[in-house]
């Protein structure tokens, strides 16, 4: 039985609607580096798993995402594993709270940079924010919170980069936007998905408020090449 689109939603968003952002062939795909860190195989095949390894720089990591407990491709390890959900959503919910919300483009990229670099949403690198359409809310000028979408596949955009300045936390800023960037998925017709770290409750527990539910559990591992694959490549 062939996997749903969204058990490898990396791997579908490569090989179709962001095509433009892959590295790698028919067997496995990554995001190139200043965009996403995430990789995926085709399948589980050990050919799949080689072509996967070959995509994982020498010294640094990607990131495995999946459902289930599956083996790791030979020649990787795991430095950091976790367990995570996948939500999706067929409606949002209305809500009250409303701020000025503005898009966000290639002039507010240092700025969208700096606030997930501190507070953490997820990977996001230089390009990130040219996967997807970003909304955010400005106090004085200063960009304080922000949404928007990370992986496309054919009829599923994921809502990503939800983060609010430690400052501003507490005003609704992430429910507000978060419903912006689902209803806008919904209105092209297609289902807006999120993952969230299964330990992290409050932001499961909003996402539920908004009418998202969980489909599936999933891991969410950053793998290396393994130490013997590591030295056995300075012979070649």
């Amino acid at each position: 039985m062939a996997d749903h689109p969204l058990d490898r939603p990396d791997w579908h968003a490569l090989q179709s609607r962001q095509a433009q952002f892959s590295l790698g062939g028919s067997l496995a795909k990554r995001y190139v580096a200043d965009v996403s860190i995430f990789a995926a195989a085709r399948n589980d095949r050990p050919e799949s798993h080689a072509a996967f390894r070959e995509l994982i720089p020498a010294d640094g990591t990607v990131i495995h995402l999946r459902t289930g407990e599956g083996p790791l491709p030979a020649g990787t390890q795991a430095e950091v594993s976790a367990q995570a959900v996948q939500m999706v959503a067929t409606e949002i919910r209305a809500g009250a709270g409303a701020a000025p919300i503005e898009s966000l483009g290639e002039a507010d990229a240092p700025e969208m940079l700096a606030l997930a670099t501190l507070t953490r949403p997820g990977p996001f690198f230089e390009n990130t924010h040219r996967l997807g359409s970003f909304w955010g809310i400005r106090q004085h000028g200063r960009l304080v919170a922000m949404a928007g979408e990370r992986m496309k596949l054919d009829g599923f955009t994921e809502v990503s980069g939800v983060c609010t300045h430690p400052d501003f936390r507490g005003r609704g800023y992430a429910a507000v936007l978060s419903r912006m960037v689902s209803d806008a998925i919904l209105r092209r017709g297609e289902t807006p998905f999120l993952h969230a770290y299964a330990a992290n409750t409050v932001a499961i527990d909003l996402y539920r408020s908004l009418g998202f539910a969980v489909r599936a559990p999933f891991v969410v591992t950053v793998l290396s090449r393994s130490n013997d694959d590591r030295s056995g490549e300075g012979a070649h």
